[in-house]
């Protein structure tokens, strides 16, 4: 049961790229060469707020990463880069920077329900009260057409 919910990190690493990271819209790249680029550029930044988490976590022993907000990271994140705000520092550098004190003032809780998804049957299909309905050997049909070529074309609607 443990690596069920294990694997919903996985979900969630992909749902915060769709949801999170593109907040609902969608790829604008029209050209092959300019979509690996888009989505690079995603993958970098994602990456990039997960290190920071990590160090964020690094830097309080026995904090789980799971309590880590993503979307928090990515305002932090919007904000330093939006006003410039602790670009520079005075004094030594810190492994916890703005975003990093964000995400440590802004903790998940420490105990969450476990994400799970009842099994349920897949729906039934809705071409199933068809089967067994049509032949299952070719038939033969004849077809009849007449075909009626106008010399002057058609007449012209009226307009209305």
């Amino acid at each position: 049961m443990t690596l069920y919910h294990e694997r919903w990190q996985a979900e969630t690493a992909y749902a915060s790229l769709k949801a999170t990271l593109l907040n609902g819209r969608v790829l604008r790249s029209g050209h092959p060469a300019d979509l690996d680029q888009e989505v690079y550029a995603i993958l970098v930044v994602y990456q990039a707020l997960i290190h920071t988490a990590a160090d964020a976590a690094a830097s309080r022993p026995g904090l789980d990463m799971d309590r880590l907000s993503l979307t928090v990271a990515l305002h932090a994140a919007r904000d330093q880069v939006t006003t410039a705000a602790g670009v520079l520092i005075d004094g030594p550098a810190r492994l916890v920077g703005a975003i990093g004190l964000a995400l440590l003032d802004n903790l998940l809780p420490a105990h969450r329900r476990q994400r799970m998804k009842a099994r349920s049957l897949k729906s039934a299909s809705k071409y199933a009260p068809n089967i067994g309905k049509h032949p299952a050997t070719a038939q033969d049909y004849t077809f009849h057409a007449q075909v009626t070529i106008m010399e002057d074309g058609l007449a012209p609607r009226p307009r209305r």
